[in-house]
């Protein structure tokens, strides 16, 4: 279970310029909102290990995350060929995730 973000954010021109299937998610290392989510996230993850999974550490003045209007944490935008399909805010169930991940990989 991975509980890092990376600090260094990939640019929005970057993101957008992506091919094939994308989730970024958004939070920080010290949410108790997002820490509790790993084991779903991580679950979901197994059955889509081709999927590339960025989590970046978001906060005020973060541009990326500014973006894509992100509020709340963990915020997980699903994309395919850099396009947002999906979006799960503080997911409640590991299904949740698993339906958008299908979204981007069907």
């Amino acid at each position: 279970m991975n509980t890092s973000y990376a600090e260094k954010e990939p640019t929005r021109a970057e993101v957008d310029a992506l091919a094939g299937a994308t989730v970024l998610e958004f939070g920080t290392g010290w949410c108790g909102w997002c820490r509790g989510a790993q084991p779903l996230i991580a679950g979901a993850f197994q059955s889509h290990p081709d999927v590339r999974h960025l989590k970046v550490e978001d906060g005020p003045g973060r541009p990326l995350g500014r973006s894509y209007r992100v509020k709340l944490w963990p915020t997980m935008v699903f994309l395919k060929d850099g396009q947002e399909v999906a979006r799960v805010v503080r997911p409640g169930s590991q299904r949740e995730i698993e339906e958008s991940l299908e979204k981007i990989t069907a």
